[in-house]
């Protein structure tokens, strides 16, 4: 293999949010440019199907764990399961949109568990434990809504992904002198199940894709490859960034 700067080669990575859409995609990504890979969900069926397509060369090994975000105590078993990482993709979430007058509690728990208290909870046990060292790369996966724009009805999600990118800033101010970073990417409307899942209507699709000046919705791959370059040595001097991945929608 000649010169690849992106190469993630003899790197072992955990990817949480990995039975489909962005975190299927970075798994798979990741598997090809030679990473071993641990993978988490409370999908298992879908955890499989990722772990079937993921590539297996010589010095690669792949697993994967189902637990449920939601439970400390299972956040903290995975953790005294894996080895110590030279990355991690903080990816699971979940999205619901709900005019505020209509926000319950239960939602407001709920959404937060999995988008900010799990990935806040992993990062602590990562680090209490010792499982992260010099040139580990932690990724969040936050969101350009909430982070660089609002919209109608996406007050509980937003403020999530907010909470997490202020939560990445004070993480890589804290481990950067240990040569640990600590980065998020920012989507725009993805195409994954997430999103695809009778919360938008076709109209809604249709109007929301004026606001983006490449004219398309972004694909996993998209947002996957931009996992890898925060996750490989080729950003070895980048830590605290909400790198923005939105084809121009925040422009206006």
């Amino acid at each position: 293999m000649g010169y690849n700067p992106y190469s993630l080669d003899g790197k072992v990575l955990l990817i949480t949010g990995a039975a489909g859409g962005i975190g299927r995609t970075t798994a798979i990504e990741c598997s090809r440019l030679g990473a071993s890979l641990i993978l988490t969900d409370i999908n298992e069926e879908g955890l499989k199907e990722t772990l079937s397509s993921l590539e297996v060369v010589s010095g690669q090994e792949h697993r994967y764990y189902k637990i449920d975000l939601t439970e400390e105590q299972e956040i903290a078993d995975l953790v005294e399961n894996v080895p110590a990482l030279d990355g991690c993709v903080c990816n699971a979430g979940v999205m619901k949109l709900t005019l505020t007058q209509f926000i319950t509690i239960a939602e407001i728990e709920r959404v937060q568990r999995i988008n900010l208290i799990a990935p806040m909870l992993l990062t602590k046990y990562l680090v209490k434990r010792k499982r992260v060292k010099r040139g580990t790369s932690i990724v969040f996966t936050a969101s350009a809504g909430g982070v660089f724009r609002v919209s109608v009805g996406n007050g509980i999600y937003a403020t999530t992904k907010c909470g997490i990118d202020a939560f990445m800033r004070t993480v890589a101010l804290e481990l950067g002198p240990k040569g640990v970073r600590c980065n998020s990417v920012n989507p725009g409307m993805v195409e994954t199940n997430l999103v695809c899942n009778g919360q938008f209507t076709e109209e809604d699709h249709r109007k929301e894709l004026q606001n983006y000046p490449l004219g398309r919705y972004g694909q996993p791959l998209d947002v996957a490859l931009a996992v890898i370059y925060l996750l490989s040595d080729a950003s070895s001097w980048v830590t605290g960034t909400a790198l923005k991945i939105d084809g121009g929608m925040t422009l206006s």
